[in-house]
């Protein structure tokens, strides 16, 4: 049986975070991970280039967060967007700052970061356990399925960040979700966030498949974004709409603005010059510079196209998507759900678990994409990581 002071299991960012604050302390850290490699979706987040977090107004940052804004307001004031730059560049990773105000490092990808992180971590004596996976409890310890066979561990304290439920491949299964609801953990459902639609597309669009709709405004359940959708073969995805996914979640009402940049009285006031004898089609692309995807989406969400300048003009500026919902869990690029705030102190200790605290994206918290998706874990992490070495500090924990 071993006996460690510190246990984390899960090594995404949150994990890490969490075994670095306690290394920090003085702690002996081991971290567990399932799968043969550590940080695998970091590292698929930094094929398309890591975004790190977003400079901006500190509420407007925090907003971002929705119903959770409230809990993890402390969290991401010890710990936002600054301080994420500021550990970045400590790892010797220069950054910069796009004009959308998202931070990205110039390498762009993730692994330099991860190399340096675990790096490290080793020289403050953090043991990495790749293919252990958590497999509960055997009385008070913990018991891992291992390379060498079944083992069991008693720390003082743990750290669980296990991630969501989405990318089951990369590691974040939810199969942890039963193993805390049979310990009395309360727990959310799993709900896709940062979704792509399913759209049953006409045979005409697969011309368009792999093409951006832009300029572009997109509105659900009362709130508009200005972004981009991406046509896919599956239906349509992209910044634009993973904001909206807890409305689309809802069944809200998916509009899209082909125009955003004129209002509705300018695009009738155009579409009622004289056409001549061009077809509608150009005489969209001539007066309204509809490119080709716009025109595309148009007609297959609102053929036959009205003839009236202004009822045309209705549609241009808010265009109905039809979809058949959103896309499977673990499409997602992250999930809803997960452990309950009311299931945590303020401190991220499980309240039926004394000495267990949790971190990262398996928390009931969700977030658009865009750098807050990774500050929050890191920040939940470094905050679990310190309150389990106070916790240790302060006296037995108690049966974990």
């Amino acid at each position: 049986m071993e006996r460690p002071e510190a246990l984390v299991i899960g090594a995404g960012p949150a994990g890490l975070m969490a075994a670095e604050e306690m290394a920090r302390a003085g702690l002996q850290v081991c971290v567990a991970e399932a799968k043969p490699s550590l940080a695998r979706k970091l590292l698929m987040a930094g094929k398309s280039g890591l975004n790190l977090t977003t400079q901006e107004d500190a509420e407007a940052f925090l907003a971002a967060y929705g119903a959770a804004e409230s809990r993890l307001r402390p969290i991401l004031a010890d710990f936002g967007p600054e301080q994420v730059r500021r550990w970045a560049e400590g790892l010797d990773q220069p950054l910069f700052t796009g004009s959308s105000g998202r931070v990205f490092p110039i390498a762009m990808k993730a692994s330099p970061l991860l190399r340096a992180w675990l790096a490290r971590l080793a020289g403050l004596g953090v043991e990495m356990r790749p293919r252990w996976r958590w497999q509960g409890w055997s009385g008070a310890a913990l018991a891992f399925a291992t390379p060498e066979g079944e083992r069991c561990i008693a720390p003082g304290v743990v750290v669980l960040a296990l991630g969501g439920a989405s990318w089951a491949r990369l590691g974040s299964d939810g199969a942890w979700a039963d193993l805390l609801a049979a310990k009395g953990v309360p727990l959310a459902p799993f709900a896709p966030s940062n979704a792509a639609l399913s759209v049953d597309w006409s045979a005409h669009m697969a011309r368009h498949f792999g093409q951006p709709v832009k300029p572009l405004a997109l509105t659900a359940g009362g709130q508009r974004v200005r972004g981009e959708l991406v046509v896919s073969a599956k239906g349509l995805e992209g910044g634009g709409l993973y904001p909206l996914t807890p409305a689309l979640r809802k069944d809200a009402t998916l509009t899209l603005d082909l125009a955003p940049d004129l209002a509705e009285a300018a695009v009738a006031e155009r579409l009622a010059q004289p056409r001549g004898k061009r077809s509608q089609a150009n005489h969209l692309r001539r007066t309204l510079r509809l490119d080709p995807v716009r025109l595309a989406v148009l007609n297959e969400f609102a053929r036959p196209l009205p003839p009236a300048p202004q009822t045309l003009a209705a549609r241009i500026k808010a265009l109905p998507v039809a979809h058949a919902g959103l896309r499977p869990l673990d499409e997602a690029i992250s999930t809803a759900g997960g452990v309950r705030w009311d299931g945590l102190t303020d401190e991220l200790e499980l309240r039926a678990l004394p000495g267990v605290f949790a971190a990262g994206e398996m928390l009931d918290w969700e977030a658009p994409t865009g750098g807050y998706l990774l500050t929050a874990c890191l920040a939940t992490g470094r905050f679990a990581g310190r309150a389990a070495a106070a916790r240790l500090r302060s006296g037995p924990a108690g049966g974990t």
